[in-house]
């Protein structure tokens, strides 16, 4: 199947009777004259592009395979601005689109991560479109002489693009979801309040993210003049631009600080409010009411850092554990043992918290909010220590995406996942998408286990 695009035609592949189109570009290669600018149309090809397999990730730092997740490795390069789209016949018309948007803490991440791959969306009737989009240094750091959130444009360019292209898939321009998981629901949060965004899309899905996942454009701007002196060069695009990649790669910091008083304080690469692309805190923004009109489905896991908390204070003493619990705003009646009571701790101020900011703000919103949170907990024990991986961040992907057989499912949830959870959830996940209602009513929150 062959499919004419604004730049060029594409030829895809099948996928599970499914067609697939991989790694089409949505922008310019961001390097050379582009990098560290806003994305630029991609240059136009004559012929049929093949579009048979992913392309490139942004430049990253491979992730630690903890034992658990899928085993997914990256390969990254210079024409990264690129999206898979998975649609159920390019010859359709007028069917449902959701765009994905993956996580990774701003730093590491792709759109042909295992567990996020869109071939069951489309078995069932939507067109999915993942986007890859830049990353760390590259994507988010504030220069003193061009724009702020290269990244958040690139997603806006992704979004773009879809309004243009995607009839020729099957999609209905005018009916768009977005949809994100950790990261990628708090870019998703972020372009719900972004004037550019308006008129983009009509729904969102925030799984496990934020509203508040931003810094200020005096901390952006302090950050790249720290980068600057310890490079040796000058907070200016020229300078940057001259620096091989993979020599900001090795300045950057890890994708999370360990620090743990704050989602915010955790993650050391955010968005910029810069007052223009992004024009305030997201949160404030949806607490004033803009994006009231996008219907919203939002919730995280119950257990998302508890594993790993556990194994990071392994040993701690009920007094200290109380203390750092306290600290981050958390009690319990009955007090579990030291180490669980600080890992539920840290969970509920990273992730739980976060979600009920948002649906919080959300109260006088024109459209209907819709809550859940997933609590099946893997039986299986962490490899990495921590004890039981429970209802783990990430768990839920492969629920949604209806793909338990995909590749680090059985190590991270074991052999028998409970495939009539993945068909509730995608199901649910199906509907939204398509119909604006998940199945249950807006401002009760489903328990999915």
């Amino acid at each position: 199947m062959i499919v004419k695009t604004s730049s060029g035609r594409v030829s895809g592949i099948r996928v599970e009777n499914v067609h697939a189109f991989l790694g089409v570009p949505f922008a310019a290669p961001p390097f050379g004259e582009h990098r560290f600018r806003p994305p630029a149309p991609p240059e136009p090809w004559e012929g049929v592009r093949p579009a048979v397999e992913h392309g490139p990730a942004a430049p990253q730092r491979p992730a630690q395979d903890v034992g658990l997740f899928a085993p997914d490795v990256f390969r990254y390069g210079a024409d990264c601005l690129n999206l898979d789209v998975h649609t159920p016949d390019p010859g359709a018309a007028g069917l449902p689109v959701m765009v994905w948007f993956h996580g990774g803490a701003f730093s590491v991440g792709a759109n042909s991560a295992a567990w996020q791959r869109g071939h069951r969306f489309a078995r069932d009737g939507v067109v999915c479109v993942a986007v890859n989009y830049r990353l760390g240094f590259e994507g988010f750091l504030a220069l003193d002489d061009v724009p702020a959130n290269p990244g958040v444009l690139d997603w806006l360019a992704a979004l773009r693009w879809v309004r243009a292209n995607i009839a020729a898939f099957g999609g209905n321009p005018a009916d768009v979801t977005i949809a994100g998981q950790s990261a990628g629901g708090a870019a998703v949060a972020t372009l719900m309040t972004m004037p550019d965004a308006a008129g983009l899309f009509r729904r969102a899905i925030v799984m496990s993210g934020s509203a508040t996942l931003v810094t200020s454009l005096a901390e952006a701007r302090a950050q790249a003049k720290e980068l600057a002196a310890v490079l040796g060069v000058r907070p200016v695009r020229e300078d940057f631009a001259a620096l091989p990649p993979e020599r900001l790669l090795a300045a950057q910091p890890p994708p999370t600080t360990g620090q743990l008083g704050s989602l915010g304080e955790s993650v050391a690469i955010k968005p910029v409010v810069d007052g223009q692309v992004v024009p305030g805190v997201p949160l404030e923004a949806i607490a004033a009411g803009i994006g009231g009109h996008l219907r919203l489905l939002a919730g995280n896991t119950s257990q998302e850092a508890d594993v790993f908390v556990r194994r990071m204070v392994e040993g701690i003493d009920q007094g200290t554990a109380r203390e750092a619990a306290e600290a981050l705003g958390f009690s319990s009646d009955p007090e579990p043992p030291p180490a669980e009571l600080v890992a539920r701790a840290v969970t509920h101020r990273l992730y739980i918290r976060e979600t009920r900011l948002l649906l919080r703000a959300r109260s006088a919103a024109i459209a209907p909010t819709y809550a859940y949170e997933f609590r099946w907990e893997s039986p299986l024990e962490s490899p990495a220590g921590g004890g039981r991986v429970g209802a783990v961040h990430n768990l839920d992907l492969p629920f949604v995406f209806d793909v338990l057989d995909a590749p680090g499912v059985a190590r991270t949830a074991g052999h028998h996942a409970p495939q009539a959870l993945a068909h509730e959830m995608h199901g649910a996940w199906v509907r939204f998408v398509r119909d604006g209602d998940p199945g249950w009513p807006a401002g009760v929150k489903r328990i999915l286990r």
